[in-house]
């Protein structure tokens, strides 16, 4: 970080990235997006985890609760979804 050179690019999503999180132990990433979709990445060497689907409209928060092993996500869809970051799947 010190000289601001880009580590990687990831590419997944299909609509603007509105939000990302790093994992508190920074071995993960997710990213919340317009296309109703939230994207679970390894930091590590940028592969793509899992998609987590569920939303109806953009996400446009993400969150990484202190242990990391749940995500918060908020969306126009006027909901807000607790998933298991291990599963993928809504808490």
């Amino acid at each position: 970080m010190a000289d601001g050179a880009l580590l990687r690019t990831l590419n997944g999503h299909s609509s603007a990235v509105i939000s990302v999180a790093f994992s508190p132990d920074g071995a993960s990433l997710a990213s919340g997006s317009n296309d109703d979709s939230i994207k679970l990445w390894r930091v590590a060497d940028g592969a793509l985890l899992r998609t987590l689907t569920g939303h109806t409209s953009d996400v446009e928060f993400v969150a990484f609760s202190p242990d990391g092993l749940s995500l918060a996500s908020g969306s126009y869809d006027d909901s807000i979804k607790l998933w298991r970051v291990a599963g993928g799947v809504p808490v």
